[in-house]
């Protein structure tokens, strides 16, 4: 029976989930804290043919897959592979998956609370209501407004009719176009044309720092920032720099390049960003059958017949 490895559940989710009562009576080690670094993680996953990998902290460099020398299979929660080396998994023979979509809606959701939040001003007001205050100010009506897509997977797909639900324009650019989706438009289109701009692609060689001050120059004084993807799609530097100058009217976030948020972080003294603990995809809902799926994973590979591959 192979060695299965949960190498870093913390804080846990796979441990106390349901999904994780369908691993009962194989060969699991599991650990509910986090390796402290890559000497740590080799040493948990050392003797692991099939590892569960939770946390993208956990960073699968070629150096760590070429210490385990019996391991076969990574299966990510999760969609982002931006902390594993897949060319070097690939050479290795490591066969890596991930579980696309489970979370669509949980983020496409939070996505769309995250615009609303922005647009309404809703932090700054709720604070100043409780300070005593009664601002009345006028706010950005989203019913209209044209909304531009970096992306339209199933996150990118699943905010598109959400939008369109509200009574929202819906533009978009991606890799490869197809369907319906949206109004399709070059990439500067995207900031030129968008009253809010919201990012869904995953972030690769391809899109880090895809997104920076010539884009934002691009945008409507009034425009909007939405980050639900990755931080390190965006130059941050420049989004700050859009911000603070009122180049834009304001962002909300959920991605950071650097996570947790620093002490310190300029983005704290911003009152016109909006900021989320990268958790728009935690709900109830979407983290069962994201672990699910995640152990469907493993089956299907020891089955022989492997699904939701990345490599």
């Amino acid at each position: 029976m192979p060695r299965i490895v949960i190498p870093d559940d913390e804080p846990a989710v796979m441990l106390p989930s349901m999904a994780y009562k369908k691993l009962s009576g194989f060969d699991v080690r599991a650990y509910s804290s986090r390796p402290a670094g890559p000497d740590e993680l080799i040493e948990r996953i050392r003797d692991a043919e099939i590892v569960i990998n939770i946390r993208a902290t956990s960073a699968f460099t070629a150096d760590v897959m070429g210490s385990s020398s019996k391991l076969r299979l990574i299966s990510i929660w999760g969609t982002g592979t931006d902390h594993l080396d897949l060319p070097a998994a690939n050479t290795k023979g490591i066969r890596v998956t991930n579980t696309p979509g489970v979370s669509a809606t949980a983020v496409a959701e939070h996505t769309l609370g995250l615009m609303f939040t922005v647009a309404k001003n809703m932090v700054c007001v709720d604070q100043r209501v409780r300070q005593g205050d009664w601002p009345r100010s006028m706010v950005m009506q989203l019913r209209g407004k044209t909304l531009g897509l970096i992306g339209t997977g199933a996150i990118g797909r699943e905010v598109a009719k959400l939008a369109q639900g509200i009574g929202m324009r819906v533009i978009a650019w991606t890799f490869h176009p197809s369907g319906d989706t949206a109004q399709w438009v070059s990439f500067e289109d995207v900031f030129r044309q968008s009253d809010v701009v919201s990012v869904h692609v995953r972030q690769s060689s391809e899109t880090f720092h895809m997104i920076s001050r010539e884009h934002f120059e691009l945008m409507k004084p009034g425009g909007i920032f939405i980050n639900t993807a990755r931080g390190a799609i965006v130059k941050e530097a420049d989004l700050l720099d859009a911000l603070r100058n009122g180049r834009i009217a304001g962002a909300g976030l959920d991605v950071f390049e650097n996570e947790p948020l620093r002490p310190g972080s300029p983005f704290y003294s911003l009152p016109n960003v909006v900021l989320t603990p990268h958790a728009a995809g935690i709900t109830p809902e979407a983290t069962e059958a994201g672990l699910a799926l995640a152990i469907e994973n493993v089956f299907s590979f020891l089955a022989g017949h492997p699904m939701n591959v990345v490599v």
